[in-house]
């Protein structure tokens, strides 16, 4: 399926920069919007309400007729108090995108389709994409294997290929994709979207401390850890940030180690402040660039990447 034509206005490159809890704002967004890609934030990483309101005036004042659009993510979860009033904001504000997160509930996808926005959910497994599919989302982000954040453990072709037997909406491919070859691989694949996140946290927008940047250039895909101790649902992160924070990253998956995430999603928050998130893409990160720059380097490597494989099936008469 083609994007969704209130997503496909101004857009110039077949990317979406995911929302990362604490670290993408309103300046990573705008940004993002203005260089021809999706941007997107959570909507907790303000820490109230009339402050995501704020937010999204903000995000639409700057952004103009030919700046591509942009997104919010709403976590659908019980221990999210504020989803009721955040969806209320959202609709005041007819957000084109909304990302459902950690559950995919009918009433919140038809309550964004009733102003015309578009849903999109993320899923890691085709029994989540089936349950996000009959509550009527647009698209699906599949976090396969790799990816910063909650992240799968299937290998991105097996998750596409599954997917795509019963599902005719949007694809979007998330896991380690962290070059502009890696999104033209993503839609060779089937996908009509490539979802990237940990490249993004290494840019001069994004609201990440600079030792978190810092980290993201010294380190390689040997040094991710995929655990459930931090959230209790399987993320990776950054090995020597869970070095840094006293736990032993062989021993991770400790039940004594767990933050009860269903206790409070401050918690949480708390843990991820100093516990840091990337995909096993980071070994594709070796400096810290505008927005601008990293995504026209982006769309310079798609063309090339491009080329070369139409030049590789002329080899062989396709």
């Amino acid at each position: 399926m083609a994007v969704p034509a209130l997503l496909a206005k101004n857009l110039r490159f077949p990317a979406v920069a995911a929302p990362m809890f604490l670290v993408s704002g309103p300046e990573l967004v705008i940004a993002t919007c203005k260089s021809g890609m999706i941007g997107t934030f959570p909507a907790l990483n303000q820490r109230t309400s009339e402050g995501y309101a704020e937010w999204l005036t903000q995000i639409k004042a700057a952004l103009g007729p030919d700046d591509a659009t942009y997104g919010v993510n709403l976590i659908v979860h019980n221990t999210n108090t504020r989803l009721m009033a955040d969806l209320a904001i959202t609709a005041e504000h007819k957000v084109p995108l909304v990302i459902t997160s950690l559950g995919a509930v009918k009433d919140i996808v038809d309550g964004v389709h009733a102003y015309g926005g578009v849903v999109f959910h993320d899923v890691i497994n085709a029994r989540h994409a089936k349950k996000a599919a009959d509550a009527g989302v647009d698209g699906l982000i599949l976090v396969s294997a790799g990816a910063g954040g909650h992240a799968g453990n299937q290998h991105p072709f097996a998750l596409i290929n599954e997917i795509r037997q019963f599902f005719s909406g949007t694809i979007l491919l998330s896991g380690a994709i962290s070059t502009g070859g890696d999104v033209a691989a993503a839609l060779m694949a089937g996908a009509d979207l490539a979802y990237m996140g940990t490249l993004f946290i290494a840019t001069e927008e994004a609201r990440a401390v600079e030792a978190y940047k810092d980290m993201l250039i010294e380190t390689t895909a040997k040094d991710i850890t995929y655990t459930d101790a931090i959230s209790g649902i399987n993320a990776n992160f950054l090995t020597p940030s869970l070095i840094a924070n006293g736990l032993d990253p062989a021993a991770a998956k400790d039940p004594h180690h767990k933050i009860d995430m269903a206790h409070e999603l401050n918690t949480e928050a708390k843990a991820w402040k100093t516990i840091w998130s990337a995909g096993q893409g980071v070994g594709s990160i070796h400096e810290v660039l505008p927005v601008a720059d990293l995504v026209s380097r982006l769309k310079s490597e798609f063309h090339a990447a491009s080329e070369a494989f139409a030049a590789k099936a002329k080899l062989y008469g396709l």
